[in-house]
């Protein structure tokens, strides 16, 4: 991904990219920008400008609307829920085979990352049996997933059909024309896993799961044992000519080494920061959760056991070898989970908002949210003991090298909130995010711990729409008295 740019809020409506062929600015979303009455009118694209309008969603938006009582957030919510609709999804029929086809921008970059893509629309999922468009536009995403990965399951994001001049072809990578960037990251082949899954257990559709999601099925597997490292160092190496230390591999490409102990290696994180040791502890957690969804799919609904049974073994050994790698024996905090190993015996302590994150384990549902382990770690992790926990006058939370010093992602928060059992701590999480919007009515990437009207990327779907996911979560589940309590 490009080094992002600080943007200062009150210059945010008058900004342009210095690479708009990668960078665009919504418009709809500076309209009010440090405007006084901002509060007065959401900061949406009018109607006829939004990409994809869903009856179900507007609905959910009415009700929170009346529901809460603090303005702020009901106008933030309002923004920020429907915004991978509004700005991102590009819904369509395939021209080959018919089928639902949609392409999903991660905002300001034109390009679709699994990550963001399947994260992005989880949301509405829960919303497809109420409105039939909906319901047909994720299909389209998790049709164009398996795709995607058929075209390369090595690449992090793509671009919408081939482009032969893309921003990141010259990396000295195995690239192709499709492919926007070629960053190895197994949390990439998670999310379509995850998202299919919950599509299904929630309407019942098994019309996704074809031909092209058993080939998927197949280079997941293949990419997943190549990455193990049991026969040397795979087949994946990675260069970039670039002054961000991260955005390359050591050893020529192939990373630091690793011991086949049979954890998954990982060239590179969520936030597409190279890893420092390659067996990324919460991607790997993630590959197990997401392997035996997907052994649920191909037993119930394609009859294929064999294949199934290969999804269910190789989770089985990965599980195998966190039990055993995956822990460090904390002198403050007891036994944690580690961010990184190698096999060899070296721990990285450390968590990135990125998720999946440690944070974040539980709300991806692959640790029990009260997993001893978990709770040592989580305690670490918000602490001045994790080196990427800031804390300041504006708010605090969990960072990342991606941005860099005194940077807090809101992500970080969010997952925060997701995954706590305390009402004020959870009050206290939203308030901070009300609190550092930066008047914009939006979440940002990240935000300056003492000043949030410096901040990066002003339009980011993926943090809007989580923002959203929770506050909807949170009145579902009885949190309404909560957040009213909000001054």
């Amino acid at each position: 991904m490009k080094k992002q740019t600080i943007i200062t809020a009150c210059t945010f409506a008058a900004m342009t990219m210095a690479t708009p062929a990668i960078f665009a600015v919504q418009p709809a979303m500076s309209n009010h920008v440090c405007a006084s009455d901002a509060i007065k009118k959401d900061n949406r694209p009018v109607e006829s400008k939004r990409l994809f309008c869903s009856k179900a969603v507007e609905e959910q938006i009415q009700r929170i609307q009346q529901l809460l009582k603090n303005q702020k957030l009901s106008w933030m919510f309002t923004n920020c829920f429907p915004n991978t609709l509004d700005t991102t999804v590009h819904f369509r029929k395939d021209k080959k085979d018919g089928k639902p086809d949609t392409f999903v921008y991660t905002g300001d970059i034109h390009a679709m990352w699994l990550r963001d893509s399947g994260a992005q629309v989880w949301p509405y999922v829960q919303l497809a049996n109420e409105d039939k468009e909906l319901k047909t536009m994720l299909a389209g995403v998790i049709n164009r997933q398996f795709k995607l990965i058929n075209v390369d399951p090595f690449a992090n994001a793509f671009n919408d059909g081939p482009i032969p001049d893309g921003h990141w072809k010259t990396d000295l990578t195995d690239m192709n024309d499709e492919v926007h960037e070629r960053k190895w990251e197994i949390d990439s082949l998670c999310y379509p896993l995850r998202l299919a899954y919950h599509y299904w257990k929630t309407t019942g559709d098994t019309s996704i799961f074809d031909a092209e999601w058993i080939k998927a099925i197949q280079n997941i597997l293949t990419t997943f044992r190549d990455q193990q490292r049991r026969d040397g160092r795979g087949s994946y190496h990675f260069q970039r000519v670039t002054e961000r230390a991260l955005d390359t591999m050591t050893n020529d490409g192939w990373g630091n080494p690793v011991k086949p102990v049979g954890l998954i290696a990982s060239s590179f994180r969520p936030s597409d920061d190279a890893t420092t040791f390659q067996f990324l502890i919460p991607s790997n957690f993630f590959a197990v959760s997401s392997l035996r969804k997907a052994a649920e799919i191909l037993t119930e609904v394609n009859n294929r056991p064999e294949l199934a049974k290969e999804c269910t073994d190789l989770a089985g050994e990965v599980e195998t070898a966190l039990r055993k790698y995956a822990t460090y024996n904390h002198p403050k905090y007891g036994t944690i989970y580690a961010f990184e190993v190698d096999g060899f015996g070296n721990h990285l302590l450390m968590d990135d908002a990125n998720v999946p994150s440690l944070i974040a384990l539980p709300y991806l549902g692959d640790v029990d949210i009260n997993d001893p382990i978990y709770q040592n770690t989580r305690r670490f992790v918000w602490s001045e003991d994790n080196p990427y926990f800031f804390k300041g006058t504006a708010g605090e939370g969990i960072g990342g090298p991606h941005i860099g010093y005194d940077m807090i992602w809101p992500m970080s928060i969010m997952m925060k909130a997701f995954t706590s059992q305390n009402d004020e701590e959870i009050k206290t999480c939203v308030k901070m995010l009300m609190d550092t919007e930066a008047g914009t009515g939006f979440m940002h990437e990240s935000f300056h711990k003492d000043n949030p009207a410096k901040f990066t990327r002003a339009w980011f779907a993926w943090q809007n729409t989580l923002f959203g996911e929770l506050i909807l979560k949170l009145v579902n589940e009885g949190k309404l008295d909560l957040l009213n309590s909000i001054q």
